[in-house]
């Protein structure tokens, strides 16, 4: 019994080293994001817990400006639906409304139409396009916001004049009511409005930014005396949060779809790793030098494929296509030698005379020997190999 021999592997299929050292960049990369992000997530949760929420006492919270007022005589309460708060309008009362966007347009519009005619005082807080214009009418929200900043009032409104500078900022607003005042500039835009109401009673007031009712802002500048006075007016202060969850939201087809919930930032957070992955694709697709850089898995000698061909030949019993390449390239490397043009090598009429002139030989032999019939066995196709090279060396003697 003879032992079958194991071929090493040709295979040019990536191991899973290969995979792991072409890949662990981008994993890399992949991870650091997904680590960045849940941590991110993690801080915001924490750090916006209960914003603008008069209950809390977290630094975003509002409870330090709700507890001054309290001191003062004035009671907060919290309304998360807009019946409520539409109920708890009145002369006496400042309707204080955390994050109007949230809010449809038509929750917008019943809100106004309940604030208008009460008497008592409005306070928007970062009001933006579409809810400023329907809370406050006349009054139009800037594109570009402003960065928080302390400001001066450079106002005749009494509130900003007592309080001085304060941290205002964010949304910017103009009007064209002559009545209004518009306070705390930013590239001469108001960042704080107050607009008095058609009927003579009560008014409007449109913050730019929360930034001076949070509870870490509170002690700087003149922020806690802006505050109190312009949520102090009123013996009562009712402050709404927008809830997402409001009855009011769901009777009418106006409902904000997910994509309007959606913080602009994010969509163009979302743009930015699109271009970033289209780059990628880009980079990674790009190919340097040769289509394939591996190295070939083994070197073959010239004379291993010429037997390998042979035996190829052999096996399919292809003399006749044997003897034409032997044939063919005999003829190719005479015809320089007897002065033959290389593309003229298989034409008999310009081959055959010129070897006859440095042979001296029989034309008809000749002719046989370079454009005869194929061999009929395998001892024919070997002569006919011994005679091509036989007279390939006779005609570089002479």
């Amino acid at each position: 019994m003879t032992a079958r021999a194991t071929l090493p592997t040709t295979s040019t299929a990536p191991t899973a080293r290969q995979v792991w050292t072409r890949t662990r960049g981008i994993t890399l990369a992949v991870v650091l994001i997904l680590a960045a992000a849940v941590a991110m997530a993690a801080v915001r949760s924490t750090a916006r817990h209960g914003e603008l929420d008069p209950r809390s006492a977290d630094p975003y919270g509002s409870h330090a400006i709700a507890q001054l007022l309290s001191d003062r005589g004035v009671s907060t309460r919290v309304v998360t639906t807009l019946d409520a708060a539409r109920s708890a309008a009145g002369p006496d009362t400042t309707l204080l409304v955390a994050v109007p966007d949230l809010l449809t347009s038509r929750q917008q519009t019943r809100l106004h139409t309940a604030t208008a005619a009460s008497g008592g005082r409005t306070v928007l807080v970062a009001a933006g396009s579409s809810s400023v214009q329907r809370l406050a009418p006349g009054v139009t929200a800037d594109p570009a916001t402003s960065a928080g900043t302390t400001l001066a009032p450079d106002c005749g409104l009494p509130e900003a004049r007592r309080a001085g500078s304060a941290d205002t900022g964010g949304i910017r607003y103009t009007t064209s009511r002559l009545d209004a005042d518009s306070c705390y500039f930013s590239a001469r835009l108001a960042t704080l409005l107050r607009t008095p109401a058609a009927s003579g009673h009560g008014d409007t007031v449109v913050l730019g930014a929360p930034d001076i009712l949070y509870n870490d802002r509170l002690d700087q500048q003149g922020n806690a005396s802006l505050a109190l006075q312009l949520l102090g007016s009123r013996p009562h202060l009712v402050w709404y949060l927008p809830s997402l969850s409001d009855a009011a939201a769901t009777d009418t087809g106006d409902r904000k779809d997910f994509l309007d919930l959606l913080p602009s930032g994010w969509l163009w957070g979302t743009l930015q790793l699109f271009v970033a992955a289209v780059l990628a694709a880009f980079w990674r697709a790009r190919r340097f030098g040769p289509l394939v850089p591996e190295k070939l898995p083994v070197a073959i000698r010239a004379s291993e494929t010429a037997e390998g061909r042979a035996r190829l030949y052999r096996k399919a019993n292809a003399r006749d296509r044997a003897a034409a390449a032997l044939r063919s390239t005999a003829r190719t490397r005479l015809a320089p030698l007897v002065g033959v043009p290389v593309t003229q090598a298989h034409t008999p009429e310009a081959l055959l005379p010129a070897l006859s002139a440095h042979l001296s030989g029989d034309g008809q032999a000749l002719h046989s020997l370079f454009f005869g019939p194929p061999p009929g066995d395998d001892a024919a196709l070997i002569a006919l190999t011994d005679q091509l090279d036989a007279l390939e060396r006779e005609v570089r003697r002479s």
